[in-house]
């Protein structure tokens, strides 16, 4: 019995150990290396000379990218990004599953499969679509001269708006399931006391249902904003040269610099800045699971 509960909570470790601490110790290492013209292109952290292991660690490139506005800017611009990303995701996916969860049992599956049947789709697919619906030939803006609203087309694609409405597009979906199954699990029976009270829709609302789906709104918000703030593929193809993401930064600093030590610093501080809302997040599970214990 003591064997397979060892085997059932080992299963889990061994697979942060193997896809998580591995590759972090290795981002981190390099991060802590100097960036040389060699394969691969980093300098080894432990070297062994003259029958002596010495270990050479370079902090240089923490220095060099708090220094370099570049990159600080680069971070805000992603958490901003992400944000208001997980803001209108918010704004838009609440209202949604709010309505599936009040909708009639045999209808709510056929509507969560509506949401989540565009994720079955190829994400970059997707993208690709949102460029054509976006450009200045696009469906949009074509639509939009054939109705006589518009004499030019608008300046829609690679612009910090179409980065925004791509994450929101590919991230809904996140925000709509976690409160929707907070949301299911309501009590009706406070919502009949509170009408019986006397109370109205919204001041039910604003009383009851917000508060309790609380625990549905963070997760949502974590499981939009993080991916978000590292996000690649959307700006990059939606954004334009302005567009200033962390991810991209990574990416030229990776594959076209081929700093690969700037580079996992880079990574190694957008994780410590994500740590941060995760902490607080599970603060706030230990503080509801206490209250319901």
């Amino acid at each position: 019995m003591v064997f397979h509960r060892r085997v059932v909570f080992g299963i889990p470790f061994a697979w942060l150990l193997l896809f998580f601490l591995l590759p972090f110790a290795l981002v981190l290492k390099i991060s802590l290396t100097s960036a040389v013209m060699a394969i691969p292109p980093y300098e080894p952290v432990f070297r062994w000379l003259d029958n002596t292991l010495s270990v050479v660690v370079n902090l240089g490139n923490y220095v060099f990218l708090a220094s370099d506005s570049l990159y600080v800017a680069a971070y805000w611009s992603s958490v901003k990004t992400a944000f208001l990303a997980t803001l209108f995701c918010l704004l838009i996916g609440y209202p949604m599953a709010y309505a599936i969860a009040r909708a009639p049992k045999r209808w709510q599956l056929v509507f969560l499969l509506l949401v989540l049947l565009p994720s079955w789709t190829s994400f970059l697919i997707r993208v690709y679509a949102w460029m054509g619906i976006l450009g200045n030939q696009g469906l949009l803006n074509s639509f939009l001269m054939w109705l006589g609203l518009i004499g030019e087309p608008l300046k829609l694609l690679n612009t910090n708006f179409s980065v925004i409405l791509g994450i929101v597009y590919a991230y809904l979906p996140f925000m709509v399931l976690p409160i929707y199954t907070n949301l299911v699990k309501l009590d009706l029976r406070l919502l009949e006391a509170a009408s019986d009270l006397g109370c109205r829709n919204l001041t039910t609302f604003w009383a009851i249902t917000l508060p309790l789906s609380r625990a549905g709104i963070l997760a949502g918000a974590m499981l939009v904003f993080i991916p978000a703030v590292g996000e690649f593929v959307i700006p990059e193809l939606l954004g334009g040269p302005d567009t200033l993401m962390i991810g991209k930064v990574l990416w030229e600093e990776f594959f076209n610099n081929r700093d690969w030590p700037v580079a996992s610093a880079l990574a190694m501080i957008m994780l410590a800045l994500l740590l941060v809302p995760i902490v607080l997040f599970h603060r706030f599970q230990a503080r509801e699971m206490d209250k319901h214990g």
